[in-house]
């Protein structure tokens, strides 16, 4: 089932389908963060924000029909008293939440498998929205959730300004973040992959092929799993003893056109790598196109390494090698995360999961070209 609501957030739904898969490796801590006291019920809030009670809940129940000024007196006093309404007393809707900062590409459609796999299960159907590009959804998106009650909420590759943790925590929403852009904070559950790894795993590769001219194409400096996977690059190449050739660093945006842009830029030079660590499959592809373009062949002339998995990498020509996030199980470990919170009766111990990546060696790595 899909749906569109007119907002700032653009936001479907749709029912849970496919079949569960195996989680991969997990590594866990936790902190545990006390629960603070309830200090003031509805009552003594509307009071002190000079209202009636109904229009304290309305505010709970992100219902629209509230003056903005009052709206926001309102919460604040929610805020500053650590309102939290019990987990009991807060009637749920059959959803989750699924909130990503751009939907329209394959490593989305991974993710959206993952958590219906999960709410089907639970009997759940899954609403998505998207946040535009932007690292945290708009207000507009925090009102609808208050209003739909859902299980919980995960964001990807998103996060949440502090109106918007404190909104979901007065009315009980409790929210995970998958892939987190930046440091979610310590009291945020997160799930993520080991992206480091994946990172030096895939200039190994290379190194061990004999490539010592070895480029890179980023993603987006300000998320997490970007800086991290590149840190993995420049530590594969330093512990080779190999230089780290800013030059040879591209930024990037995760996006094919940008592998495409950047690996021209790359492969036209006269000292051109002979190998690329793509940052992840799309700018992989990219830069196949380029070096197409350029006449170069893949491997013979250019080794290309992507970071991801999607399925369309096996079919490409030739196959592409990259390492594996596990897109599917990362979005099943959010989705059981979440409802375990909604579970709980308390604050629960705020959780960090990795899951593990792997190098996968398809046809486009080879040794490099002979000088």
């Amino acid at each position: 089932m899909t749906a569109r609501e007119p907002a700032e957030t653009r936001t479907t739904e749709s029912e849970s389908r496919s079949t569960p898969s195996e989680t991969r490796t997990t590594t866990t801590t936790a902190s545990t963060t006390a629960r603070s006291a309830q200090t003031a019920t509805l009552a003594e809030i509307a009071r002190e924000a000079g209202v009636s009670a109904p229009t304290v809940s309305k505010v709970l129940n992100g219902r629209a029909d509230v003056a903005p000024a009052t709206r926001t007196r309102v919460e604040e006093l929610l805020r500053a008293h650590g309102y939290r309404r019990r987990r009991a007393e807060a009637s749920r809707s059959p959803l989750i939440d699924l909130v990503f900062h751009e939907l329209e590409s394959a490593w989305a459609m991974e993710v959206i498998r993952g958590v219906e796999n999960v709410a089907r299960d639970a009997g759940l159907s899954v609403v998505l929205s998207e946040s535009a590009g932007r690292l945290t959804p708009g207000r507009t998106w925090a009102d609808q959730v208050a209003a739909r009650r859902p299980h919980g909420v995960i964001l990807v590759l998103s996060g949440l300004d502090e109106s918007q943790r404190a909104l979901l925590t007065s009315r009980s929403i409790p929210f995970v973040v998958m892939d987190p852009a930046g440091d979610p904070g310590a009291d945020v559950p997160s799930i993520g992959a080991t992206n480091w790894q994946g990172g030096l795993a895939a200039t190994r590769h290379l190194v061990e092929l004999g490539h010592r001219r070895i480029g890179a194409i980023t993603g987006p400096s300000r998320m997490m799993c970007s800086r991290a996977r590149i840190d993995g690059y420049r530590a594969a190449l330093e512990t080779a003893g190999l230089p780290v050739e800013q030059d040879l660093i591209r930024p990037g945006d995760f996006h094919h056109e940008t592998g495409y842009r950047q690996g021209l830029e790359l492969l036209r030079r006269p000292d051109r790598p002979t190998a690329v660590f793509a940052g992840n499959d799309l700018q992989a592809l990219g830069l196949y196109e380029a070096a197409r373009e350029l006449g170069l062949r893949i491997p013979e002339d250019l080794s290309v390494v992507g970071f991801d998995d999607l399925p369309v990498t096996r079919l490409v020509g030739p196959p592409l090698t990259t390492v594996r996030q596990p897109l599917t199980e990362m979005a099943e470990a959010a989705a059981k995360l979440v409802l375990d919170l909604a579970r709980e009766e308390g604050t629960p111990a705020a959780t960090r999961v990795e899951l593990a990546t792997s190098l996968v060696v398809r046809s486009s790595t080879g040794e490099p070209p002979a000088v």
